[in-house]
């Protein structure tokens, strides 16, 4: 998944001397996706992985990009559920909508949105997912809150993204071009799973990958992170 446009994606080279970070999907996990949309993803992970998805639920994927893990999500959940890809980029949805057109896949669409404003209704979600996006929002503490909301109650989050051990050098958080690697909006670990849990979700897990490299002694790495919205939740970051 990819929230930006091409060159603002996780999964573009960084320039930092080590770091390198890429996409986690076996050849069975690619199986009937789209050709092009598994040559433009770029992703920190698998969101699917651990996510359990079952027939006849909906998936929203925040920051779809070329739809991959959208399409994915779509086979898993069919015949009678869906997947939803919401991005910001016009090119990046008319790819993914092409594409979809192209194998004939019915049960899922795209969305222009932010990740901070989600175009989709409240209590309506089953699973969310995103793949190395969240990093490059501003407002992170929003966007795990905007996924909270549409989640129905008992609802999962499944997300892979990019943190750090620690705090990020200021030269570093200021380069527009780490930036677009998902190097310079990851966050220490506690602080990002701060903002997940300050958004009322509960039962958080994590899976680390292996370090994906280090910046002035700061290691940078891919997290996988699974939470759930408590049953009986209404919306907002509190339940009723």
């Amino acid at each position: 998944g990819c929230g930006g446009g091409d060159s603002n994606c996780c999964g573009v080279e960084s320039n930092l001397e080590g770091v390198s970070i890429l996409p986690d999907y076996s050849e069975t996990d690619l199986e009937g996706a789209p050709q092009e949309a598994k040559e433009i993803s770029l992703g920190c992970g698998n969101p699917l992985a651990f996510s359990a998805l079952k027939p006849g639920e909906v998936v929203l994927d925040i920051g779809s990009g070329g739809g991959l893990d959208s399409f994915l999500a779509a086979k898993r959940v069919a015949p009678s559920g869906r997947a939803i890809g919401v991005d910001m980029t016009p090119a990046m949805l008319e790819r993914a909508r092409a594409a979809a057109q192209r194998v004939g896949i019915e049960n899922v669409e795209f969305r222009q949105g932010q990740a901070e404003a989600l175009p989709v209704g409240g209590r309506t979600v089953d699973v969310v997912i995103s793949n190395c996006v969240i990093n490059l929002a501003e407002d992170k503490g929003q966007v795990f809150r905007e996924a909270f909301r549409v989640l129905k109650g008992g609802g999962r989050l499944e997300i892979s993204d990019v943190v750090a051990s620690a705090g990020l050098p200021r030269r570093l958080r200021e380069n527009a071009g780490e930036w677009a690697a998902c190097v310079s909006g990851a966050l220490p670990e506690k602080e990002y799973l701060d903002l997940v849990r300050e958004a009322g979700f509960v039962d958080i897990q994590t899976r680390r990958s292996a370090s994906d490299g280090q910046v002035d002694g700061v290691e940078i790495y891919s997290l996988q992170v699974s939470a759930r919205k408590p049953a009986g939740c209404c919306g907002g970051s509190g339940c009723c």
